[in-house]
């Protein structure tokens, strides 16, 4: 959900992040998404981002930052680019030698030329010192002077210089430093706290190669709460100080992940939880609900259905993650039919209730079914009918398929594509070969067409009985 608006780490991003290379570059410097071109480098492949922070709630409009990204050129080169925006760049090192020259271009590129040429294959690094003004299409200043990281497609490019494509996966370590009472949270597993002179300094690691806009870090006096999964697993929650701490709400999140494993395969990530952040100081910014990778970000408080969805995205976006932007379905289709799953397994008749309601309510509405589920247009990678006529489609397959090859094709699809990219229709065919069906009928309707199914695929085998209603 969007808001409203190291060798063994090197060859393990290599494996995964082989989709950002298979993409066409465009005329600038992008990776060639049919929805954002200039998004991106083709030129290199990351696989880690070192972030060093240092934020004062008593100056919002501040962020110092110091960060080193490590990855391997996918071609020679002679100048390369990062995604940011705004900032003042103090300085740009490439292996340990200042860049022959960096400037600015286009809404968020910063041009490097290093002082030597990259060969193919070489693994290099790459140091930029910015500070200034972070950017509010990512960042977010709260009430109290906090702040918190959430945007989809974008919010990496507001706080660090990254190559902002989802296909461009990466290891990522944060050090963040605030004054003494402020607390940082971040993704993965916390490391070392340290203090002294009159500040904090917190570290957080996330293992598993991550998509940049579910990077995050999170400012306020939080009240930090920790569990454990039954493997061990920990789970960290960290509340605002005028967020809602709900006892039950919290323990459920251990029996949504317990219920997503059951579906979907097990828990990818080594951490699990939540970010719960209070009031923002822009009121027009919306509710903010992020799948930020092991730790989603919500507003106020949580409850079963956001935690559901936002949590079901951990396999569904996260782990398995786009391979341009085109693919939005993988996450959101599956994640809103997971609180469908989840409504399910709390005793409701998904055909009768919801599927049916749901049908009946829009079957006569053009709108309704007008948009593509795959490659639904610029502009419209996170548009509704992903949530509602892709949560429909999940259902329907469900019946074409039977649960046995439905449930196995998700399984699957998440154990083959673990911590990579992958495709819709990528999807659409390891659908067919565990169900032995052709289903390109179906797909054509559902996932690739503008108008409501014919009935053979809106109301199939077990649904058949709906079509009289």
């Amino acid at each position: 959900m969007r808001t409203r608006r190291t060798a063994t780490t090197l060859a393990l991003a290599t494996a995964v992040g082989v989709a950002l290379t298979a993409l066409p570059a465009s005329a600038a410097t992008g990776v060639g998404d049919p929805y954002f071109p200039d998004d991106g480098n083709c030129g290199y492949d990351v696989a880690h981002y070192d972030v060093r922070i240092a934020y004062d709630p008593a100056r919002t409009d501040h962020l110092d930052g110091d960060t080193t990204v490590t990855a391997r050129a996918t071609r020679a080169l002679d100048r390369f680019s990062l995604d940011l925006k705004g900032f003042t760049v103090a300085s740009v090192v490439v292996d340990g030698v200042p860049a022959r020259s960096f400037s600015r271009s286009g809404a968020h590129k910063l041009d490097v030329v290093p002082a030597r040429k990259l060969a193919r294959g070489a693994v290099f690094t790459v140091r930029v010192a910015y500070a200034g003004t972070p950017d509010a299409e990512g960042w977010h200043t709260l009430a109290d002077g906090g702040a918190n990281v959430a945007g989809e497609p974008h919010s990496a490019t507001s706080w660090y210089p990254s190559n902002d494509h989802p296909s461009d996966k990466a290891t990522f370590a944060l050090t963040a430093t605030v004054p003494d009472g402020w607390t940082a949270i971040g993704n993965g597993r916390p490391g070392p706290t340290t203090a002294g002179n009159g500040r904090t300094t917190f570290r957080w690691n996330e293992d598993r190669p991550m998509a940049t806009y579910l990077s995050t870090v999170a400012v306020d006096r939080f009240t930090v709460h920790r569990a454990q999964l039954p493997d061990g697993t920990p789970v960290i929650t960290a509340y605002s100080p005028d967020a809602v701490i709900d006892p039950a709400a919290e323990a459920e999140q251990q029996d949504v992940l317990a219920f997503l494993a059951s579906k979907f395969g097990p828990y990818p990530f080594s951490s699990a939880g939540a970010i719960v952040v209070g009031a923002q100081k822009d009121p027009g910014l919306g509710p903010i609900a992020l799948e930020t990778q092991s730790r989603p970000t919500y507003s106020g408080g949580i409850f079963d259905a956001p935690v559901v969805h936002e949590n079901a995205h951990q396999w569904f976006g996260d782990s398995v993650s786009f391979t341009d932007w085109r693919d939005g379905c993988l996450a959101e289709c599956f994640a809103q039919y997971a609180n469908q799953l989840w409504e399910e397994h709390k005793g409701a008749d998904l055909d009768t209730g919801f599927y049916a309601a749901e049908v009946a309510a829009n079957r006569d509405d053009p709108s309704y079914w007008s948009t593509r589920l795959y490659d639904p247009g610029a502009g419209r990678e996170l548009d509704a009918a992903l949530y509602f006529k892709g949560s429909l489609m999940l259902h329907a397959l469900r019946r074409t398929v039977g649960d046995e090859a439905f449930f196995a094709t998700l399984r699957r699809w998440t154990a083959e594509h673990a911590c990579g990219n992958a495709s819709f229709p990528q999807f659409e065919a390891l659908a067919a070969r565990v169900s032995g069906r052709d289903l390109t009928g179906f797909f054509d309707a559902w996932a690739h067409g503008t108008t409501v199914p014919a009935k053979e695929f809106l109301y199939p085998g077990p649904l058949a009985p709906l079509a009289g209603r």
